[in-house]
């Protein structure tokens, strides 16, 4: 991380950069298969939404958009753990690929909690 606050909004947003960061490294040690190629791109596409639309909720004009934009992020951290797990890597990174799918689990419960605390 590469600048913490005591702000909870911004240490999420931190979490969510390195969640991302830590995906592109996880890809690019994956053998080159065509599975790996294209699994590779989505949960690096999905990865990274679910912070960019996190950091959007927060910039929101209204609660409405909020919610839109977390559910997004929820959704996109949910489509994150769907790709790792059809990902295939070396046995050497299978600790990182379980504790990058955990990591989809804890941020799909914040972003639930965030939401449950919306209604």
């Amino acid at each position: 991380m590469n600048q913490i606050t005591n702000n909870k909004q911004y240490n999420l947003e931190d979490r969510c950069f390195e969640f991302a960061r830590r995906v592109r490294q996880y890809v690019k040690k994956l053998p080159r298969t065509i599975n790996n190629i294209e699994d590779g791109k989505q949960v690096i596409r999905s990865s990274g939404s679910a912070g960019a639309n996190y950091i959007e909720a927060n910039e929101s004009l209204s609660k409405k958009d909020f919610i839109m934009r977390a559910k997004i992020s929820k959704k996109e951290t949910k489509e994150s753990r769907y790709w790792l797990r059809l990902t295939e890597p070396l046995p050497q990174e299978q600790k990182e690929q379980i504790y990058l799918i955990n990591e989809c689990m804890e941020l799909m419960k914040i972003f639930g909690a965030i939401l449950e605390k919306c209604k």
